[in-house]
């Protein structure tokens, strides 16, 4: 891969931009953007405005990762992932759901690889974590102001509900789900199909 920025990227204000850095074709990178030296950015990504990413990091093709979101080193993130969408968030007034602004956002520790077609959202207020050296399968959901430990194992079309904390070296098998606002202890597994 060819180091520096592809003439047919979108760059705008304030790229900070460390060596061995490459940005491929037809990505957009907003304002005050870090990419931190030997990250790869693959075509057709968006990085929103004021987003960090360390060094060391592939980010596939046609990622979104939204404003504000903080990677570590080492990250990987697959095809099709969304990093830092807006959170569920809505009160029914009179019948009708009203949304909820959604100004958090999204921090994901060193060594975390996440799966093709898997959401992350941003917080509503503060940060959805994802510690170092989790590993999360394609087409996960992972909700606003989730914790997620360290060293976790989150399997494919796994739901976890807002406001969950996880402990390190938690296994989710295949389609488990969560209730909300609920504490999952460290080294806890739970097999394919499991409601908790």
């Amino acid at each position: 891969v060819e180091c520096g920025v592809h003439p047919s990227a979108v760059v705008g204000k304030n790229l900070a931009l460390a060596e061995n850095t490459a940005v491929l074709a037809q990505v957009f990178i907003g304002d005050d953007v870090t990419l931190g030296a030997g990250t790869i950015v693959y075509p057709h990504t968006f990085i929103g405005d004021q987003v960090k990413i360390g060094e060391n990091c592939l980010i596939h093709p046609n990622v979104t990762i939204r404003e504000g979101a903080v990677l570590g080193d080492r990250v990987i993130i697959q095809s099709g992932a969304v990093i830092g969408g807006d959170g569920f968030g809505y009160v029914t007034v009179d019948g009708e759901h009203l949304k909820v602004p959604q100004v958090g956002n999204v921090m994901i520790e060193d060594d975390v690889e996440i799966g093709s077609n898997t959401a992350v959202d941003r917080a509503t207020t503060g940060s959805t974590v994802i510690k170092r050296g989790t590993k999360v399968d394609n087409l996960v959901h992972i909700a606003h102001n989730d914790v997620i430990g360290e060293h976790c194992f989150i399997v494919a079309q796994t739901g976890i509900s807002g406001s969950v904390t996880l402990g390190h070296h938690v296994t989710l098998a295949g389609q488990t789900g969560t209730a909300g606002h609920v504490h999952i202890g460290a080294n806890s597994v739970f097999i394919g199909r499991a409601g908790i």
